[in-house]
């Protein structure tokens, strides 16, 4: 049985997926802020909200399952009148939206990836253009994402991106800039750049790869002391920006650029428009351009035609290539997509089995790694308090995904969202231990 709630209207927003969704949930959060809405964002029990508003993602099946999931569970607590109405927007709501109308018809209303107007007006609330920029941020107040561009042009095969984003929209330059201003207004020190392929930024604006000029733009911001680059796709990465990186201080010595295989055949067909060969040269040339940066890669297993030897010629790669960070995941086989045409011959258990076998790699490459910072101090940003230690990390460590520095509270004092110099006393595989100097 149904209640209507007689509480003023609170808006929960529940974010899943990625740092782009976190992004978007900061926009939508901005404009109902701005049109006098309380929102909160991820609040729990009595600070839930009778509003929910849950951003998915659609992006690989046990991503597509946990948002599937908590569409469920609030769709049973709107039946049983523990809130009053239940929105859905995001990836997955974009690719299955009609199978879900159909699936769970308790939710209010579906929204697509670029329906916020039509959202917000669902919400009881207008957008505003003027707010540009402007959002509630949900991580902590030293570092913000600053998403550059929208989209992907690009035709890997095993990938739904396209599908629920669409194709590369970039950001203006002088758009970005103004937001940053903002951001480190507010106090953030560290911009960490994301977009489906940064690589890619600008070629439909400036009819150029023009990610160097907007690095160039965004070092000269006071205030941000930190700028990450995530998500860049390897074939014609613009070699510009190692240049910069090395040049500006302010760039973090730290790349995410994400290969996902290495064995030729398997390139090919999930057509990267790159080789082993060029690939393991662009890996040297970065290394030569930058000594010491820090490269994180994302790597899967399992796909359509992987043979044992496919996968033995990635291992290699692997350890001839010592990342310093990396995530590997097996192969999931989507609709739509252009490797769904293909036989999903690798059985389940042996895609796990070999994905575990590569993190097992990396850990000992990461923990080999990780001991030859002991004994050296690094600057270090300081994230938060957590338990008996202040957890920071180096400018070689993006937030959620590396490793972290842990210093000891009961001992020492470090001031959260602050810059400190530490000191490494011990590692493990991926936590470094350090005290403040």
């Amino acid at each position: 049985m149904r209640t209507k709630s007689l509480k003023k209207n609170k808006i929960n927003v529940i974010t899943l997926g990625c740092s782009k969704n976190v992004y978007d949930s900061e926009v939508l959060m901005g404009q109902l802020r701005a049109s006098g809405k309380e929102v909160t964002h991820e609040a729990k029990a009595e600070d839930e909200g009778n509003i929910i508003v849950i951003n998915t993602c659609g992006f690989i099946d046990n991503a597509k399952a946990e948002s599937v999931n908590m569409i469920l569970e609030y769709a049973d607590k709107k039946e049983r009148g523990l809130v009053d109405k239940v929105f859905v927007t995001g990836c997955l709501s974009e690719r299955y939206r009609p199978d879900l109308e159909k699936e769970i018809p308790n939710v209010d209303q579906y929204f697509g990836t670029t329906e916020l107007p039509a959202l917000l007006k669902a919400l009881g609330a207008d957008y505003k253009h003027e707010l540009l920029g402007e959002r509630l941020t949900t991580t902590p107040k030293n570092y913000a994402y600053l998403k550059i561009s929208e989209g992907c042009d690009r035709p890997c095969s095993f990938c739904a991106i396209p599908l629920m984003r669409g194709k590369n929209v970039s950001q203006t330059i002088e758009k970005l800039v103004k937001e940053a201003e903002g951001l480190a207004r507010d106090g953030v020190k560290e911009l960490i750049l994301i977009a489906q392929d940064l690589t890619y930024y600008g070629l439909d604006l400036y009819k150029k790869r023009a990610l160097g000029e907007l690095l160039e733009a965004l070092v000269k911001v006071e205030g941000i002391e930190w700028i990450r680059l995530h998500y860049a796709f390897p074939t014609g990465f613009p070699m510009d920006v190692l240049e910069i990186m090395k040049r500006e201080p302010k760039i973090c010595n730290y790349i995410d650029i994400p290969l996902q295989h290495i064995s030729d055949s398997i390139l090919k067909s999930m057509r990267r428009g790159t080789t082993q060969e060029k690939t393991t040269q662009l890996l040297k040339d970065f290394r030569a351009a930058v000594p010491g940066m820090a490269i994180r890669t994302t790597l899967i297993v399992g796909y359509p035609g992987e043979t044992q030897e496919d996968f033995n010629i990635l291992k290699d790669f692997v350890q001839e290539m010592k990342f310093d960070r990396m995530g590997c995941f097996a192969y999931s086989h989507e609709e739509n997509t252009h490797a769904y045409l293909l036989e999903d011959d690798v059985p389940d258990n042996v895609k796990q089995d070999r994905a575990n076998e590569i993190m097992e790699l990396q850990s000992q490459i990461s923990w080999d790694l990780n001991q030859e910072k002991v004994g050296k101090t690094f600057k270090c940003i300081i994230d938060r308090k957590e338990g008996g230690h202040f957890v920071g990390r180096t400018e070689f460590d993006s937030p959620d995904v590396d490793n972290e520095v842990l210093i000891d509270a009961t001992k020492h004092y470090v001031k959260t969202g602050e810059f400190a110099m530490i000191k490494i006393i011990e590692a493990t595989e991926f936590d470094l231990y350090g005290e403040p100097v």
